[in-house]
């Protein structure tokens, strides 16, 4: 039986939701969330759209890091799934991610907190690296990005990167 999952992306709001980000969100079966939320509205606006998982960011408040974590390790539609809101790039890795990598052995590495969009091959560790970049309008970035993707059968396709104007 063919599993099919659509995934959305997303990082760095900075407490900032708006309908165009929430249409993107209605049409996922999962959104994915890699930190630097900002607000409980967020998460809110996202959870009524679709289910949500997420990791907090270094400018999250206490709040909203004690109902989310540091981490997450989960499996989506036969894919293992780590994901972080630090996480550097393969192959220059943050500290601790290349050990987490090692112990867990996801197919899948989300991180945010760069505001660059990059996804890539990690060949060494044999592994999709995703970052969406920042949605939000807080940071340096030009253009808003995130990341809307399926996983059939075990297998990241179709992925598409997702820009906005930043004003």
């Amino acid at each position: 039986m063919k599993q099919v999952r659509s995934i959305l992306v997303l990082s760095d709001t900075h407490g900032y939701i708006d309908e165009t980000i929430l249409n993107h969100a209605s049409q996922a079966d999962e959104i994915w969330h890699a930190g630097d939320i900002g607000s409980q509205e967020v998460i809110d606006a996202l959870a009524a759209k679709a289910l949500v998982r997420c990791v907090y960011g270094n400018i999250d408040s206490h709040a909203l890091r004690m109902q989310t974590k540091d981490f997450l390790n989960f499996e989506c539609a036969g894919v293992s799934v780590f994901m972080t809101h630090i996480t550097g790039y393969p192959p220059k890795y943050a500290p601790g991610i290349i050990s987490k990598i090692k112990d867990l052995k996801p197919s899948i590495v989300v991180g945010g907190h760069s505001h660059i969009c990059k996804v890539m091959h990690d060949s060494q560790h044999s592994l999709l690296y995703i970052n969406p970049g920042a949605i939000g309008k807080t940071g340096f970035h030009a253009v808003r990005t995130m990341i809307r993707f399926e996983i059939c059968n075990g297998k990241p396709q179709n992925l598409a990167v997702i820009e906005m104007p930043r004003w």
